[in-house]
């Protein structure tokens, strides 16, 4: 059986005092451990298990594509190289880092890369500020070393050997993936819509390991993520509004892989249109003043939402149209007409029915419907009981195995 190992990577051209303590405190603890230099300068670093220019020889281009004497191309490049050289092993237990924003640009790609649930841990005076670069969909743990990675002292031994301890206690800890008996299923989820996917997990758990993603940009992407590692038998995708964050502006969007991960990995998919009544911003203040003429509705003093219109509707339903037709999977994407949202309904602020037919239209009229790519319209809201009910059989229809 290969031994799993802790590794310590970083530029240890540069933080090679503070990374071997790292190492140091790992081993006392009983953990095997590797380290390993991603370091850029070209020069050969004394006492680390795997020398920058081994883990260079990992990229595609080889380490003359490393070593280029610029700065960000190299940086770019060996983080390309550190993630094909520690997705080829099958030694990585976890994977620590220290340093500043060079150590988190070049580490944190190849860690996004690593399956969830393998440990992976950031120490970087970054971690203290807006930290979604560098974790993306991933489960990268970050912690503040409250002064700089430039030396031993009193503050960073005590930090430095925090985030040790901790990755030894997680590497220590860690266990395979159970099997549950049970395919799991991905669900997108947001607040509005949470009558409809709590309906359906409860009418699924019995057959179902049912996930359920918060769809505020980062879930969509773990959402995708995790269907790509072949971790989900099946998308029941009813909450697609980071779609419209990403093509009118919001600052909750997936980027432009949403729905990739069904197309490419074949998956059965169940979608609809949950929350694509709104645009999301942080507080009012926050929102650009191009929108100052449309109707918003404050959640909270730090989120705002902006109803979306019937020309913002149309594009999204052709948008959402067009990744329908790649999947080759069945796909079943089921049409609320009664509304979209807890606020797309008569009496709520965002009740618009023009609107929402420009979304409805949109979609039939750009979807290349088959037999297994079948568009349901349905007379009720989103989170009808009549709606839960159609999204769940529309699931079992598709013949999932449960077990």
């Amino acid at each position: 059986m290969t031994q799993k190992l802790a590794w310590v990577v970083g530029t240890f051209d540069t933080k090679g005092e503070e990374l071997h303590f790292i190492a140091r405190k790992l081993r006392e603890q009983g953990v095997a451990v590797r380290t390993a230099d991603v370091s850029t300068s070209g020069l050969r670093v004394e006492g680390v298990d795997v020398g920058a220019h081994a883990i260079a020889a990992s990229h595609a281009g080889g380490a003359p594509a490393v070593f280029t004497g610029e700065r960000a191309t190299a940086v770019r490049a060996m983080a390309d190289a550190l993630g094909n050289f520690l997705c080829a092993r099958d030694d990585v237990a976890g994977v620590v880092t220290a340093g500043g924003s060079g150590a988190a640009a070049l580490v944190s790609p190849a860690m996004q890369r690593l399956p969830i649930g393998l440990p992976k841990l950031i120490v970087t005076t970054l971690a203290s500020g807006d930290v979604s670069l560098f974790v993306g969909s991933s489960d990268i743990a970050m912690l503040y070393p409250v002064v700089d990675v430039s030396g031993l002292n009193g503050i960073s031994r005590q930090v430095l050997a925090n985030a040790a301890h901790a990755m030894a206690g997680m590497v220590r800890g860690w266990q395979p993936p159970r099997a549950e008996g049970k395919p799991a299923i991905g669900l997108s989820m947001f607040g509005v819509t949470t009558p409809c996917v709590q309906g359906v997990t409860k009418a699924l758990q019995g057959e179902f390991e049912c996930l359920v993603f918060h769809a505020t940009g980062t879930g969509g992407r773990s959402l995708e993520k995790l269907a790509d590692e072949g971790r989900l038998a099946a998308l029941v995708d009813l909450t697609t509004t980071e779609i419209a964050d990403l093509l009118c502006g919001g600052v909750l969007s997936a980027g432009e892989d949403r729905l990739g991960a069904a197309a490419r990995q074949s998956l059965p998919y169940v979608g609809s249109c949950g929350a694509l009544d709104m645009v999301n911003f942080w507080a009012r203040e926050t929102v650009p003043s191009k929108f100052n003429s449309r109707l918003f509705h404050v959640h909270n003093a730090n989120v705002t939402l902006m109803r979306t219109t019937p020309e913002e509707n149309g594009r999204i339903g052709e948008w959402i149209a067009g990744k329908l037709n790649r999947m080759h999977g069945p796909v079943r994407f089921l049409i609320p007409e009664g509304g979209v949202s807890m606020l797309d309904a008569p009496g709520q602020p965002f009740w618009w029915p023009e609107a929402d037919a420009a979304l409805f239209d949109a979609l039939q009229d750009h979807t290349l419907q088959t037999p297994d790519r079948q568009l349901i319209r349905l007379p009720g809201h989103i989170n009808d009981a009549s709606f839960i009910a159609a999204a769940v059989s529309s699931l079992r229809e598709l013949g999932l195995r449960t077990g």
